[in-house]
């Protein structure tokens, strides 16, 4: 049969965020916001976002359905007495100041740009990512100069489902033209990356990183197919993974 794609996770696995400040970032959004036009004070927006941001949170992990942080932004601001839509050019604008701040604390990865070019050396090279705005992270991929090694780029956002949900893998697998039995997911996460690959049916390797540990992994009770302990491990032990379809 052989291994035909390779599919990997995105932050924590290939990239690590360093040194972001979450709360610099609301700081930023709600500045950006006012620089729009939306005249509101700092509390009372930080406050109908968490509302908002509560509410969604709720459908994003019960259901796994993604909804955009432009949803989230645009209710807390009609709940403060604005109109606006999801798709306001004003809120966008606000959104990629807001990520641009957390997507450039991205790093890759020690050894993640040999990762990506044995893997795209043997097969179809795929990222799936859990991210609530889309643009971003293309624009991520070619600030960081990776954009190049993926065949396909799939964002819950865009995608409408969020890992462990088996149909943004099926989705994915269905535009590579690859079965279950020819793919595997490469990820950090245990409950969103093995446990959802594994459900799907892929092959699965997880790699600890700075959201997951070796131990998070234990506690999880899920035994993938492959367990390393950072990229460069994987690197070393690629063929065996690779030979093992």
């Amino acid at each position: 049969m052989g291994c035909k794609a390779i599919i990997f996770d995105y932050i924590g696995t290939l990239v690590a965020p360093v040194n972001y400040s979450m709360d610099d970032s609301m700081a930023k959004l709600h500045s950006a916001l006012k620089a729009e036009g939306f005249e509101v004070g700092k509390e009372k927006f930080l406050e109908a976002y968490k509302v908002s941001h509560e509410k969604y949170r709720l459908v994003r992990y019960g259901q796994l359905r993604e909804v955009t942080n432009a949803v989230w932004v645009s209710e807390a601001l009609n709940s403060l007495g604005f109109c606006t839509k999801v798709d306001d050019a004003k809120i966008k604008s606000a959104l990629n100041v807001f990520f641009k701040d957390f997507t450039d604390t991205f790093e890759l990865r020690i050894d993640a740009n040999i990762l990506l070019k044995l893997a795209s050396g043997h097969c179809k090279v795929t990222l799936i990512s859990n991210f609530t705005y889309a643009p971003v992270i293309y624009c991520s991929l070619r600030q960081l100069g990776i954009k190049r090694f993926f065949q396909l780029v799939v964002v819950s956002d865009a995608c409408g489902w969020r890992k462990p949900s088996q149909n943004i893998f099926n989705q994915t697998l269905e535009k590579l033209h690859v079965t279950p039995q020819e793919a595997i997911f490469v990820g950090d996460s245990p409950s969103e990356d093995i446990k959802g690959a594994m459900d799907a049916g892929l092959k699965t390797v997880f790699v600890q990183s700075q959201f997951n540990s070796l131990a998070d992994l234990d506690a999880s009770g899920l035994k993938p197919d492959f367990v390393f302990k950072d990229l460069s491990d994987f690197c070393r032990k690629f063929s065996q993974v690779t030979e093992s379809f």
